[in-house]
């Protein structure tokens, strides 16, 4: 097979060009900009493009299929040319379904802990020796690629994201993969340029529902009422609902305690315990018993930026979490000031995305910090004027978020000293953010805040 992938310098991209390289496909692509570490890495597989830029000479009819990545527009060289040669052209989720279609699909969705939950499963699944194919949203400790497609694995788990596919294919991506077996963590409200209302953020979650091959089962947070709501949609699927687990935080470990056992995790917070719960469910579904479960998840330490440590003394620690939106910050920052309650937590995050730019979603955040002792909220006037987003004031943001904990910074510069000139002893530091507050080195802040 011959591949060809327009905008292969993409982070789910050149993961996927990666993982059809390795299974022996022919693997072509281009792009007008690619950056580390997608280069590095798809240069040592020897997929790199030659030269940057769209090459429409690169389409033949000896291409078996074009892949469209979200990074090209719709009027593309490349993609107009794969057109008219009459080209199969697919987008990233329909690739990842055209490789899996034989396969047991797992297909991990909600608005929040899809990376955590799907990483988890991986980490089970790698512990006990089972071969399974994947398609993760960050990087796992211990695998070099975020995708693996293979001939020998009858199960492949899946990260669900709700986000658009392609320039040309408008649906969200996990409405294209029909799972077998399906989880859901919950709805928050996401995506505001894309789904402007939260009905019709709801509606992809139905339809995602719709999409579960019959006699399939259905896994789903018991605590959101949409998902309840959901759970009794299809009387030809099997829903299951999952919770948290009863723990006690120990340092920088939980222990958990189930029908008369107790169990050691280096995750912390109810939200990962109900991610633990979920993913337990999905080893059920898939003859995996509590038991071996609990056994295996006792070193996971979590994705990369989702609530990772960045650096610690013995008073104080660091965390930094991939954490945006409304529903992220509230879980990420009550579950640091559980795990320390004696400690006062600094939560820092940036206002980064097109949704927590806008004034009309802005109100989400409406104490999303209140368990940060001080709570440093970030954003950059000049990416909002790039976003073609209506200006904002320091004071619309502080009333946003509601509370006395909030301090509102436009100065990247400024919000780092203010970070250097605190006292860090029995402190904490937790920055939550898609990007990196216009420059800052998290390892370098770490490093000179606690040595």
């Amino acid at each position: 097979m011959k591949i060809h992938f327009i905008a292969i310098g993409g982070s789910a991209m050149h993961n996927l060009a990666i993982a059809l390289s390795r299974k022996g496909f022919e693997v072509t692509g281009s792009d007008d900009e690619i950056f580390e570490p997608s280069k590095s890495r798809l240069k040592k597989e020897g997929i790199l493009p030659h030269s940057i830029g769209w090459n429409p000479e690169k389409l033949t009819l000896g291409v078996d299929a074009v892949v469209l990545g979200m990074h090209a527009r719709s009027d593309n060289p490349e993609l107009l040319k794969a057109k008219e040669l009459g080209l199969k052209i697919y987008s990233y989720p329909e690739y990842i379904y055209e490789q899996t279609k034989e396969k047991t699909r797992v297909v991990i969705g909600g608005s929040h802990g899809k990376t955590t939950i799907t990483g988890i499963l991986l980490h089970v699944m790698n512990r006990l020796g089972k071969n399974v194919d994947y398609m993760v949203g960050a990087q796992l400790e211990g695998m070099d690629c975020m995708v693996k497609l293979s001939n020998d694995a009858d199960v492949v788990i899946l990260e669900g994201d709700e986000y658009l596919s392609s320039p040309i294919d408008r649906r969200p991506k996990f409405h294209l993969y029909k799972p077998d077996i399906a989880l859901i963590t919950g709805i928050a409200w996401d995506h505001i340029n894309v789904f402007p209302t939260f009905e019709n953020y709801v509606k992809q979650f139905e339809i995602f529902v719709d999409l579960i091959r019959p006699e399939g089962k259905l896994i789903f947070y018991e605590v959101d009422d949409e998902l309840v709501r959901l759970s009794s949609r299809r009387s030809d699927i099997f829903a299951t609902g999952y919770s948290g687990f009863d723990t006690s935080p120990q340092g920088n470990k939980t222990q958990i305690f189930w029908k008369g056992h107790s169990y050691e995790t280096l995750l912390f917070g109810e939200h990962n315990m109900a991610n633990l719960n979920g993913a337990m469910e999905v080893c059920r579904a898939l003859g995996i018993g509590p038991e071996a479960f609990f056994g295996a998840i006792t070193d996971f330490s979590g994705a990369s930026k989702r609530l990772e440590k960045v650096a610690e003394s013995d008073f104080s620690v660091f965390y930094k979490d991939f954490a945006h939106a409304p529903s992220k910050l509230k879980a990420t920052t009550s579950a640091l000031k559980q795990q320390y309650p004696d400690r006062q937590l600094v939560a820092c995050m940036e206002l980064h995305t097109f949704s927590s730019l806008n004034k009309k979603f802005l109100p989400q955040y409406d104490g999303s910090m209140a368990a940060a002792d001080r709570a440093l909220v970030y954003f950059s006037p000049e990416v909002v004027s790039h976003k073609n987003l209506e200006s904002l004031s320091d004071e619309e943001v502080r009333a946003a978020f509601g509370g006395d904990n909030v301090e509102v910074f436009t100065d990247s510069h400024e919000l780092r000293n203010e970070l250097c000139q605190m006292e860090w002893a029995n402190r904490n530091l937790l920055m939550m953010s898609s990007g990196n507050f216009d420059g800052i080195d998290f390892r370098a802040l770490g490093a000179k805040l606690f040595t």
